[in-house]
């Protein structure tokens, strides 16, 4: 069916900030829910409670996505909870640590590569493979990828350096998968700028941060979903990012994350701003 209203979802680090709220607006809107966690299972269990307290369907699974054999086969597992094929990916989880040139390592780069950028393909993969096989005529086996990006893809810079990296190759993934996987799988993306402060965040620093960008705020979890409810209607939809990010995008003289000075180039060993953790369980 290329009608995706109520499709069963898979929903990545569902289990707290923008994958809670992604997961909740899906099922208020009819559809099934897998909602995926790593280290948060009792937060991802009160999200499935919510949702069938409400009359809906969901499920928790589990799956660390940097662990190759628990991303094969989490498209599987979750259709075979909800005794449905996933036909909506929600690739949301992802792992944001501070690094630069001077500091970045091998398991900095493999951390975000794994989770950001591996993950979403093999997971993306799956789905497409399993669409295939579920094909019976000529109107089934369609489905939908939304990728969960950043809008510093079109705004590049140093700060972030292997976050920034995995992102970009997860917009240039988006472009690619919606070329290949047309005309029965859309693929899309949406780019939050300022929505949630991290952990390493206080309330000011995420207010001026925010206050920053051209339209002067960020966009709210309502928004996003929003957003992602529009690219589900959207039959005409794919290969596109939708920034969400008060103009962020377009802000060049600012910084997007606010870290006090430029570290010393001509020191590396100069201290560094503390790592922060971006939406997910990954």
């Amino acid at each position: 069916m290329t009608d995706l209203t109520s499709a069963p979802a898979l929903v990545t680090g569902a289990g707290r900030r923008i994958g809670r709220h992604l997961a909740l607006s899906l099922a208020a809107r009819g559809h099934p829910v897998a909602v995926h966690y790593n280290r948060s299972g009792r937060d991802a269990q009160t999200v499935v409670d919510r949702i069938e307290g409400d009359g809906g369907r969901a499920v928790a699974v589990a799956g660390d996505l940097r662990d190759e054999a628990a991303v094969a086969d989490l498209v599987a597992r979750a259709g075979d909870a909800l005794d449905a094929p996933i036909r909506l990916l929600v690739n949301n989880a992802s792992l944001f640590d501070y690094d630069d040139i001077y500091t970045a390592t091998r398991q900095s780069w493999d951390d975000h590569m794994a989770v950001n950028l591996r993950a979403p393909f093999v997971l993306s993969q799956a789905l497409a493979q399993r669409l295939a096989r579920a094909e019976t005529g000529p109107e089934t086996g369609h489905g939908l990828i939304v990728n969960i990006i950043d809008q510093r893809v079109w705004r590049l810079n140093p700060s972030f350096t292997t976050y920034t990296l995995s992102k970009a190759g997860l917009w240039t993934l988006t472009q690619t998968l919606a070329q290949a996987l047309a005309p029965r799988i859309r693929v899309a993306a949406i780019g939050p700028g300022p929505v949630l402060a991290s952990i390493h965040q206080d309330r000011d620093s995420f207010a001026a941060e925010a206050a920053n960008v051209p339209l002067q705020r960020g966009p709210d979890l309502d928004e996003i979903a929003r957003a992602l409810d529009f690219i589900v209607d959207s039959p005409s939809l794919t290969g596109q990012m939708i920034a969400l990010d008060g103009g962020q995008h377009l802000a060049w003289q600012t910084p997007d994350v606010r870290h006090g000075e430029r570290p010393d180039a001509a020191n590396p060993d100069a201290p560094r701003p503390a790592a922060q953790n971006g939406d997910t369980d990954a």
